[in-house]
């Protein structure tokens, strides 16, 4: 299972889920998704999400075994 810190880092920035989105080239339903994990960003938008929140990729996304 895959958790990210997406909203928690957008907040502490005082970013919506617009601005975000704008930035990365995506729709905010997008985020929404990623944030509710409900989607798997790709490897080049993870780095760009990764990038605009002061953040590195596994600092963002925390994979935790299921097993």
């Amino acid at each position: 299972m895959v958790e990210n810190r997406i909203k928690e880092l957008r907040k502490s920035k005082k970013m919506s889920q617009d601005e975000l989105a704008k930035v990365c080239g995506v729709s905010r339903q997008t985020i929404n998704a990623i944030e509710n994990n409900k989607y798997d960003p790709s490897l080049t938008l993870a780095f760009q999400l990764a990038e605009e929140l002061g953040a590195t990729v596994d600092e963002l996304f925390l994979f935790h075994k299921s097993w």
